[in-house]
């Protein structure tokens, strides 16, 4: 099959271990013809935004990639929110997709699928959300001006042109059924996933990288991750770690990168303790190596796709107790409601440890992994 992905509601980023690369690479994999559209907003080698110059390249996921700049609409600001593209229509009609995955819904282009199914109509047409009240609509303009008469309306005049809407989350479900307006028959669960390795895979990672950061077998490894602002409360991680005393035998990594309002604060709670390592940021493969190495991964705030990155990677977790984390905690580890459920999750972590019970609760999230989160199974649910 011709397979479309179209990442112009949101950015693509080349060399990461996001949904939209690993949906991609896999649609390659499973012998398909695909091409992605996307716009010109990316990270640099630091993990901040930039923008790429339009043109079209060979991706690493082995896909043809076309990126195209905004249409310019009174600044730039204003037309990064409209997300309206040159050609787009032009690019679909040549490459006659026989399935469009449009990845978010938050765009003008929306218009231009829509227009493409009406003159096709044989063409499956997929959307995905990513959207819910903790990332978008957070005040009076962007709810009421952006999502609710902009994007919105583009959305629901597409509704009966469209196969389904996958939602990563429970808390985008309720975005999209009693926000956006969706009829709950077009809906369904699709979580972010994760790439699960072989024992072998699994195995060779982890004893490499932990050899790479002088991490002893018998060490119990902490691993946080993240763009870390307020949010992310790596602070309340720190103060939560540094309160378990006289403990050689455990380690917190941190791979990321610290906004720079809390820089000299979390610096020094980093380098008062030697069982700490900050160790900037890192790429999906060295990501996804320090996932196996860790044994527990720690996310106390704000969500993450890392999350399920970890539970595909064997790990415990650590997690903030809200509503889109439930499905993935189930005898794996914790859900933390406030500073107090964060110590006693780090103090029962190291007790099970030391009593070797620890690692059913990592059999517990490859289960998990395998029953939600395999990326080759959830591209065979669209495809197929």
């Amino acid at each position: 099959m011709r397979v479309l992905h179209c990442c112009l509601s949101n950015f693509y980023i080349d060399n990461y271990n996001y949904q939209e690369n690993a949906f991609i690479r896999e649609t390659v994999l499973q012998g398909h013809t695909v091409l992605v559209l996307a716009s010109t907003e990316s990270y640099d080698t630091n993990g901040k935004l930039c923008y790429l110059k339009p043109g079209q390249y060979k991706g690493n996921e082995g896909a043809l990639v076309i990126r195209l700049p905004y249409k310019k609409i009174f600044n730039h600001s204003i037309s990064k929110k409209i997300r309206s593209y040159p050609n787009v229509y032009k690019i679909i009609n040549e490459f006659k997709p026989d399935v469009i995955y449009f990845h978010g819904l938050c765009a003008w282009e929306l218009l231009t699928i829509r227009k493409y199914k009406k003159k096709n109509p044989s063409v499956k047409v997929y959307l995905d959300s990513h959207e819910d009240f903790n990332n978008s609509a957070k005040n009076f303009i962007s709810k009421y001006v952006l999502h609710f008469l902009f994007y919105r309306t583009i959305f629901r005049s597409s509704l009966k042109y469209i196969e389904k809407v996958f939602c990563i989350s429970l808390e985008t479900e309720s975005f999209v059924e009693y926000f956006y307006g969706c009829p709950k028959s077009l809906i369904e669960y699709l979580p972010l996933g994760g790439i699960i390795y072989t024992d072998d895979e699994y195995k060779r990672k982890r004893q490499n990288t932990r050899a790479q950061y002088k991490l002893r077998d018998e060490t119990l490894v902490f691993l946080q991750t993240g763009k870390f602002d307020t949010k992310k409360k790596l602070k309340e991680s720190l103060e939560s770690f540094a309160a378990i005393k006289n403990n050689s035998s455990v380690a917190f990594l941190i791979a990321g990168v610290i906004v720079d309002a809390l820089q000299d604060e979390l610096m020094e709670l980093i380098h008062n303790d030697k069982r700490v390592s900050f160790l900037g940021w890192k790429n999906a493969e060295e990501l996804s190596d320090l996932l196996c190495a860790c044994d527990v991964y720690v996310q106390p705030g704000s969500q993450s796709a890392t999350l399920q990155n970890s539970i595909c990677a064997r790990c415990v977790v650590i997690v903030d107790n809200v509503v889109s984390h439930t499905p993935f905690v189930k005898g794996n580890g914790w859900l933390v409601s406030n500073d107090e459920e964060l110590k006693q999750a780090f103090n029962e972590c190291i007790m099970e440890h030391k009593n070797n019970t620890l690692i059913h609760r990592s059999k517990e999230s490859l289960a998990i992994a395998e029953q939600l989160l395999d990326y080759k199974n959830q591209v065979k649910k669209f495809l197929n």
